[in-house]
């Protein structure tokens, strides 16, 4: 599901969310010129995961039933603008909802 997606002659960000082996990945990656002068590589990605037994929390939080699509939904239509992927580990911070989370250049 896409969170986010923007694109310019200077930048592409696209920030995604979907499930893998049960855990919750929400992960992006920014690219072009204007990545490559802010950090000297033309591209940035990052990515959080949250583990099972963590994504069992989020759904009463949306007040839904256990079923990742519409989780997925439900994170698309909270989380969509350019800064959805820091607003999404806050979001996780304030309710207790541990990740791991990493990022590379």
């Amino acid at each position: 599901m896409i969170l986010f997606q923007f694109h310019t002659d200077n930048i592409k960000v696209q920030i995604d969310a979907y499930f893998q082996d049960g855990k919750l990945i929400v992960d992006g990656y920014d690219i072009g010129k204007t990545v490559e002068e802010f950090w000297g590589d033309s591209d940035y990605e990052y990515t959080t995961t949250v583990f099972p037994l963590d994504v069992k929390k989020l759904y009463p939080l949306f007040n839904i039933s256990e079923d990742p699509d519409i989780l997925l939904q439900q994170l698309a239509a909270r989380f969509n603008t350019n800064s959805c992927y820091s607003d999404f580990r806050n979001f996780c911070d304030a309710n207790g909802i541990q990740y791991e989370s990493f990022s590379w250049t």
